[in-house]
């Protein structure tokens, strides 16, 4: 049966998600493909004090709303600056001063802090799909016409759902990210085999090395991975993060990582490092998230330096278990050629554009196709250098 042709929807803009039912906003969330818009991961950020007006993170969710039941929704974020988003937008923030106009506050759409593609509205299977994309454009468009919000802009968006929005007006910004895809692979050996054979033994040395210096990796999953974990994982993310100075991401709180223990560890794998002469206490963590047969590497932190550990608990233990657990694909993070030289392909995300100064709106109209097409260049020069045998299947 077709959806109504024209139903009576009321809109709420909400200061928290604690302000909507889970079980509405999870029916909504859950049949997703992406793990970090249901309401446990954005409440854990919210009641952990990482999003907030202090880190500059304010969220103001929009919900709709029919006959009382929770229709729609977009998880957004006053923005009074960059950080965060992955999104390297500064050159569209210097442009907006050349025309002595405000760039922040802005609207944003992502799950914060969190480079992973998914991002779209959330709309409840059976409506009016259409009627409610275009009540929440028009919506999200007065609440920033409203509050003096230079924009709005969604970030590492779900691809159809892209093309969707390209028709109601937002401008498209092609940007490059990494994936490693399971192309059937029985083993980790199996996956190996793709490779060329420098490349190849290169792999099995750096694995190799670890155990050499003493070391050995155990991965967890789901109810297995032990509470006390979770929480030691914040020293290693801080350690992390301190290494880039001013360049870092350090938005979330020792809380943050506690609260998963409770309420997402379904959806987890921890990969813990430790040394063999003491085997109680980890020297490197990775964390990552997985669902419906997709994995992403999130934080990682080691408390002293071991070579090539970081490649092994950050990709190769990973694919592994990918392998075991029918992983189809592993998005690995941000950043770094390294990727490339351990088989993760780069790849396309795509944020959306909307600014209220028509004069900036007009410079990115005319100048993203050669910004699209240069970072197309990008990705296919980083794919040239894929350091396979023969292409997987």
């Amino acid at each position: 049966m077709a959806p109504p042709s024209s139903t009576s929807y009321s809109a709420a803009w909400l200061k928290s998600i604690a302000e909507v039912d889970q079980i509405q906003w999870d029916a909504l969330a859950k049949p997703l493909d992406t793990p970090f818009l249901e309401w446990d991961w954005l409440r854990q950020l919210e009641i952990s004090g990482s999003t907030t007006a202090e880190t500059g993170w304010l969220p103001h969710h929009l919900t709709i709303w029919s006959d009382g039941r929770l229709v729609a929704a977009a998880p957004l974020y006053i923005k009074a600056h960059s950080a965060g988003e992955f999104v390297f937008d500064h050159a569209w923030a210097d442009v907006a001063r050349h025309l002595k106009t405000s760039y922040y506050p802005k609207l944003v759409g992502m799950s914060p802090f969190t480079p992973m593609i998914g991002y779209r509205f959330l709309i409840v299977p059976g409506e009016n799909e259409d009627q409610l994309t275009r009540q929440m454009i028009i919506e999200i468009e007065r609440f920033c016409r409203q509050y003096g919000l230079s924009g709005c802009s969604f970030l590492f968006v779900d691809p159809k759902w892209r093309r969707k929005m390209i028709h109601y007006g937002f401008i498209s910004w092609l940007h490059q990210s990494f994936s490693w895809y399971n192309e059937g692979y029985q083993s980790f050996d199996d996956y190996l085999s793709i490779f060329n054979s420098n490349q190849r033994r290169n792999i099995k040395r750096e694995r190799r090395s670890i155990e050499n210096q003493g070391v050995y990796l155990k991965t967890f999953a789901g109810h297995r991975i032990p509470p006390a974990l979770l929480s030691e994982i914040y020293p290693f993310y801080e350690r992390t993060n301190d290494k880039f100075g001013p360049w870092g991401c350090k938005y979330l709180k020792r809380s943050f990582f506690e609260g998963l223990a409770d309420v997402y560890r379904h959806r987890l794998l921890v990969v813990a490092a430790y040394k063999k002469s003491r085997p109680d206490t980890p020297v490197g963590l990775s964390l990552l998230v997985h669902k419906q047969g997709l994995l992403y590497g999130r934080y990682w932190g080691c408390s002293t330096e071991i070579n090539y550990l970081h490649f092994d608990a950050c990709y190769y233990s990973p694919i592994e278990w990918g392998i075991a657990n029918d992983i189809k694909r592993f998005d690995p993070g941000m950043g770094g050629y390294h990727k490339i030289r351990r088989g993760f392909t780069a790849v396309r995300n795509y944020s959306l554009h909307r600014f209220f100064d028509e004069r900036l709106e007009q410079v990115m109209n005319s100048h993203i196709e050669d910004i699209n097409r240069l970072e197309q260049e990008q990705i296919d020069a980083l794919n040239d250098d894929l350091p396979f045998a023969h292409e997987p299947n």
